[in-house]
């Protein structure tokens, strides 16, 4: 499954088990169709970046065990969105998601 990031700023797409992580983040259920207004966005931006940064500090595993496949962290995986808020909460524009 796909979770679309959708805002007047841009879109992104991530792979839903990342999205529902980033999500709840944000400090939402991982209710999928969603959307946080405008005026909120600030809050889950600032909440994100403070789970990611936790995120950031435990080092990364590799839940499939395959060593030939490289381990991208949470932080990493979450840089798109946290740029999609930024540039929405610029904008003072409405995320939503499906």
């Amino acid at each position: 499954m796909l979770v679309t990031f959708k805002t007047d700023v841009g879109n992104i797409s991530m792979f839903g088990s990342d999205a529902l992580q980033m999500i709840k983040m944000m400090g939402h259920s991982e209710a999928v169709p969603g959307a946080i207004l405008a005026d909120d966005v600030p809050q889950a931006l600032s909440r994100l970046k403070a789970a990611l940064k936790k995120k950031e500090a435990a080092p990364p595993s590799n839940e499939n065990d395959d060593e030939d496949e490289p381990v991208i962290s949470t932080a990493h995986r979450g840089l798109p969105l946290v740029n999609l808020l930024t540039d929405a909460a610029a904008a003072g524009c409405d995320v939503m998601w499906e």
